[in-house]
Formats: C-alpha cells, sequence, structure tokens
C-alpha cells in the first residue's frame, strides 16, 4: 500500500481536507491512503505576510494547492513558471538539481514532496538575498 506517511510529533496540527487535526501527547504516524487528499502540515505552512521572495512565492502556490485552496491544473501553470524563474537565477548545480526534481514532482501532481523539495532552496535564497544587501 502506499501513499503519504505524516510522522507528527505531540500537539502537532495537519490541515487534512480543510479539517485542522492536532496529534496528542506522544508522537504518531498517519497513513494517508485516499488519493489526491488535501494535506499540509501546519508546522511547514508559509502565511501570506510571508511570501516575500521567489521561492517563497511558489512555495506558497504549492501550499495553496495542498490545502485545497487552488486548483492543481490551474496551479501547475503558475508553478512552472515560477520555477523556471528561479532557474533563471539560481545556476548552480544542487539548485538545478533541486529545481528539476521539484518539476518532475508537480508533473506527477506529487505536491507534498514538491513543496519539501522547493523549501530546500529556502536556506540557498536568505543567504544570496542577505549577501545582496551587503553588497
Amino acid at each position: 500500500m502506499s501513499g503519504l506517511v505524516l510522522k507528527l510529533g505531540p500537539k502537532e496540527r495537519v490541515l487534512i481536507n480543510g479539517a485542522v487535526i492536532e496529534n496528542g501527547d506522544r508522537r504518531s504516524r498517519l497513513s494517508i491512503v485516499t488519493p489526491n487528499a488535501n494535506i499540509l502540515r501546519l508546522r511547514d505552512a508559509i502565511h501570506p505576510e510571508e511570501v516575500t521572495t521567489p521561492v517563497r512565492r511558489v512555495c506558497y502556490i504549492v501550499q495553496l494547492v495542498l490545502s485545497g485552496d487552488a486548483d492543481a491544473k490551474e496551479a501547475t501553470l503558475q508553478l512552472m513558471r515560477g520555477i523556471e524563474q528561479l532557474s533563471q537565477v539560481l545556476k548552480d548545480q544542487d539548485s538545478r538539481e533541486i529545481l528539476d526534481v521539484a518539476t518532475q514532482e508537480i508533473r506527477n501532481e506529487q505536491f507534498y514532496p514538491a513543496l519539501k523539495t522547493l523549501r530546500g532552496l529556502l536556506p540557498r535564497e536568505e543567504r544570496l538575498l542577505a549577501a545582496a544587501k551587503i553588497q
């Protein structure tokens, strides 16, 4: 049986098909077997006021799909455009690999893995923006 496996810490919250679910006092593991369920781990959530950079913008669009607030087909076009724009700036090999993996995950409608992959670019983007401010 395949599907998404969520490992939740004590009191951790997750959004599943519009319902916020809070874990109990112990760590737990949930297997989501329903295909195309809208799932977002709330600790991974980016709030609208935090969408201030290109990588955060792309992550936020994925998050909207995961929360059920955006249509996957419509968002895919925006995501592909956003990844293309990022690839024009992030030209190092590691970033390229991350963007390639995220592109494949989005094409395969694997939005949760795509979000996890794209979040890997956040520290890199932060360093680049900090370096740009110094100059």
